[in-house]
């Protein structure tokens, strides 16, 4: 319980850190554009895995692939132009319906990088989605500058999807959405 309040604690105060550093103003809109998100220089995807088996790496369960190719149905209009997954099982499987859609390779990132992997992320231009686990996702949000939300919840939450536009200014602009099948009423 303590490390969870001491994980929320930091996360809100590096949220707080990173808001305050991106107060410039927005550039002004393009002509005929008013989306934000059209604006941005580099747009993200973040997500935890699927529902998932239990053991040591364990895979997708029926209900995780199904979720894996709803997330792929949800951004294939999004113009996806990476996908990066930690090296587990349940991540590679989740982020797979999208690169194969996509025809794009799985990136690996190593979560135990994450300020240098959010750094990065936010430095290259592009439309990236990123899959991680219960305990990286929010985290990384945060490092992005975004609003984590509440901390997602590791038995029950499978469908929170970040989506994050960055634009020229380093302006951040988040929300958080769900995608795929409802979870039960008693999971949430």
């Amino acid at each position: 319980m303590a490390a969870h309040l001491i994980r929320r604690g930091f996360l809100g105060l590096l949220a707080v850190c990173l808001m305050t550093a991106c107060t410039s103003a927005p550039a002004p809109a393009a002509p005929g554009n008013t989306s934000a998100e059209a604006m941005a220089v580099v747009r993200l995807f973040l997500v935890r895995h699927g529902e998932k088996e239990t053991g040591t790496d364990p895979a997708l369960t029926p209900e995780g692939a199904a979720r894996a190719r709803a997330l792929a149905e949800r951004l294939k209009d999004e113009g996806v132009t990476e996908v990066w997954s930690t090296q587990a099982r349940r991540t590679q499987q989740t982020a797979a319906p999208l690169s194969v859609q996509r025809g794009l390779q799985v990136q690996t990132y190593d979560a135990s990088t994450l300020p240098a992997f959010a750094s990065w992320l936010k430095d290259a231009p592009g439309v990236k989605l990123v899959v991680g686990h219960s305990n990286t996702t929010d985290a990384l949000a945060a490092l992005l500058g975004a609003d984590p939300g509440p901390a997602i919840a590791e038995a029950t939450e499978f469908d929170r999807l970040y989506v994050i536009a960055i634009d020229e200014n380093d302006v951040v602009r988040s929300r958080i959405e769900r995608y795929g099948a409802a979870l039960p009423a008693d999971a949430e």
